[in-house]
C-alpha cells in the first residue's frame, strides 16, 4: 500500500473512491488503523473530551496536542496523519506567524504530515500563510466546536439558503487558500452535498450526509466507548462500553474471591 498523501486524497475524489478517516490519539490504536488501511488519522483536539476530561476542546493546548501526535505518528506508517491546531493557536497574531510557528512544529517535531484549523473566509489568508511555506492544511467549516462559546452550543449550520451561501463562499475561499481538502461538520446532507460539487478539493463529512468525499468519526464513538451518550450522526460499530464494564466486574468479583490469579496464571 501507498503512503497516503493529499495528492493520492485529490485523486479518490476525482475517481469518486470514498476515503476513509477516523481519529486517533495512541501509538496503539494508531497502529491498529493504519493496518486496516484507514486512509486519514486526525489527532483531533476532541483529546480533550475524549481522554484529558474538558467540558469541550479549548482548554486543549499545543502540548498536549504535540504530545498526543507524536504518539499517533511513531504508530502509522501508511496513513496520513492531520493534527488538529488547538483553539487559539493560530487566531490570535494579526500577521499569522503564531499560526506557521505552530503549524509547524507539529511538522517539525511531531511527525504529523498536515494541520487542521476551523474557519472560512475569516480564516482564508491565514491558511495561505501557511500552504505557502509548504505546511499542509486540512479546513473545517460548519459547526466548529472551537467557538462552542460564541454560538452557546453545537448547532447544525446550513439550514437556511443564507447560511448555505456562507458555506460555499467559506469552502471555496479555504480551497483558494491552498488547502487540500474540507472538513464539513454538522450541516444537512442537501447542504454538504451543494459544498462538494462546488470544489475541486476533497470533502470529509462528520454529521453531514453520505454525498462526502469521505467520512470521519470520533474513534471512542465509533467503537461504542461512551455508552448512549453520542449524537445522532454517530454509528457505534461495537459496544465496547458494555464489555469493558463486563470485563471488569468479572475481573473485580474474582479478585475478591480470590479466584485470580490462579495456578495457571502464577509462576
Amino acid at each position: 500500500m501507498k503512503k497516503v498523501t493529499p495528492k493520492i486524497l485529490l485523486n479518490k475524489k476525482k475517481s469518486q473512491e470514498k476515503i476513509v478517516a477516523l481519529t486517533a490519539y495512541d501509538a496503539s490504536m494508531a497502529a491498529t488503523l493504519d493496518v486496516q488501511g484507514i486512509d486519514l488519522i486526525l489527532v483531533g483536539d476532541s483529546l480533550g473530551m475524549v481522554l484529558l476530561g474538558y467540558e469541550n476542546t479549548l482548554p486543549v493546548t499545543m502540548e498536549e496536542m504535540l504530545h498526543h501526535t507524536r504518539a499517533v505518528s511513531r504508530g502509522v506508517k501508511q496513513a496520513l496523519v492531520v493534527a488538529d491546531m488547538p483553539f487559539m493557536s493560530y487566531q490570535a497574531d494579526v500577521d499569522d506567524v503564531d499560526a506557521v510557528r505552530n503549524g509547524g512544529r507539529f511538522l517539525k517535531e511531531a511527525g504529523a504530515h498536515a494541520v487542521k484549523v476551523e474557519g472560512g473566509v475569516e480564516m482564508a489568508a491565514t491558511i495561505k500563510k501557511m500552504t505557502d511555506v509548504g505546511i499542509p492544511v486540512l479546513g473545517h467549516i460548519g459547526l466548529k466546536p472551537q467557538h462552542v462559546l460564541k454560538e452557546g452550543t453545537y448547532q447544525v449550520q446550513g439550514k437556511t439558503p443564507s447560511q448555505r451561501e456562507q458555506l460555499i463562499k467559506d469552502a471555496k475561499a479555504v480551497e483558494a487558500s491552498g488547502a487540500f481538502g474540507l472538513v464539513l461538520e454538522g450541516m444537512p446532507a442537501a447542504a454538504a452535498k451543494e459544498v462538494t460539487e462546488a470544489v475541486s478539493i476533497p470533502t470529509i463529512g462528520i454529521g453531514a450526509g453520505s454525498d462526502c468525499d469521505g467520512q470521519i468519526l470520533v474513534i471512542n464513538d465509533m467503537l461504542g466507548m461512551n455508552g448512549n451518550k453520542t449524537a445522532k450522526f454517530v454509528k457505534a460499530y461495537a459496544s465496547l462500553y458494555s464489555q469493558i464494564e463486563q470485563a471488569v466486574q468479572t475481573y473485580k468479583q474474582e479478585v475478591v474471591k480470590g479466584e485470580f490469579p490462579d495456578d495457571k496464571h502464577s509462576y
